[in-house]
């Protein structure tokens, strides 16, 4: 069997919600024209990875404007469920594929870097959220849990992955070569969106730590589709948007397992096993 997938590497309107939803069915109609039955956004598309932007914090302190810049970030963000969900799940419908988009979530008050996906009948398959985010992300998101930790590279392993689906925010050179480890070591197709972010996208008032001059590149692309031998298929592609397009021929899968399936004949549970937890994990359990 064969499929036809995309990567949209692309940038939103950052912190306004409404616009950057305008550009995701636009994209995805383009998608939709290459005849693409699965596309894949970057992380934190809807609407905006905050690169740069510190929202007043340092060890100790916040700003008054940096509280006020956050008000801003998390009213743009995504409720799930919610309306806009159901915008996304209403595209994939129309345009018959398969969805994944990423999206900052609110939830409480609390954000979430969470990836969302959607078949390709209009129905919500379900999210992810970031187990850990990175670094100073720490400052503006939550921690996600097991809950939807089916993303979990050897958990997706064990319950046999195909497409492995890779939003990013990582535009570095070290970034493709270890989508292809992942290909290589899953024996599945890597798709990873990343995307092209200027100054100019995010919003022109709130200073930001990398550079004022509107054409400067915060984020650089890379996009790219891998096969399950670790050979590129599309892209990568660097500082420019673009709907990357490539066919899938699913029998390589098979192919590759025939000499390593790392959570089958390739594995050794008599030395080493990964134990997941999924349930939920709640700060306030009622007791019965």
């Amino acid at each position: 069997m064969k499929i036809r997938a995309a990567v949209v590497q692309a940038a939103p309107v950052a912190f306004d919600r409404a616009r950057t939803l305008d550009k995701v069915a636009d994209l995805t109609a383009e998608a939709a024209r290459q005849g693409a039955q699965l596309a894949v956004f970057p992380e934190a598309f809807v609407s905006a990875y905050p690169k740069g932007l510190d929202f007043g914090a340092v060890v100790g302190r916040r700003t008054r404007e940096g509280r006020d810049q956050f008000r801003r970030y998390f009213e743009s963000a995504v409720e799930v469920p919610g309306p806009d969900v159901d915008r996304m799940a209403k595209l994939a419908r129309q345009h018959r594929l398969h969805l994944v988009v990423g999206v900052i979530e609110r939830d409480g008050g609390t954000l979430y870097c969470t990836v969302l996906f959607f078949g390709d009948d209009g129905a919500f398959l379900g999210k992810h959220r970031k187990l850990m985010p990175t670094a100073a992300e720490r400052l503006v998101w939550g921690f996600g849990d097991g809950s939807t930790l089916s993303v979990l590279r050897m958990a997706m392993y064990s319950k046999g992955v195909q497409l492995y689906c890779a939003p990013t925010a990582d535009d570095r050179e070290t970034w493709v070569p270890t989508m292809r480890h992942v290909a290589l070591e899953g024996r599945c197709f890597v798709l990873t969106a990343c995307q092209v972010l200027r100054r100019s996208d995010l919003p022109a008032d709130i200073p930001n730590a990398l550079g004022e001059a509107p054409q400067t590149v915060l984020m650089r692309g890379g996009s790219c589709i891998i096969d399950p031998a670790g050979k590129v298929l599309a892209g990568p592609v660097f500082e420019e948007e673009a709907v990357l397009c490539a066919e899938l021929d699913m029998d390589e899968i098979a192919r590759g397992k025939y000499d390593f399936d790392v959570t089958g004949h390739y594995a050794r549970p008599d030395v080493f096993q990964l134990s997941v937890n999924e349930r939920p994990l709640k700060p306030v359990v009622p007791e019965r």
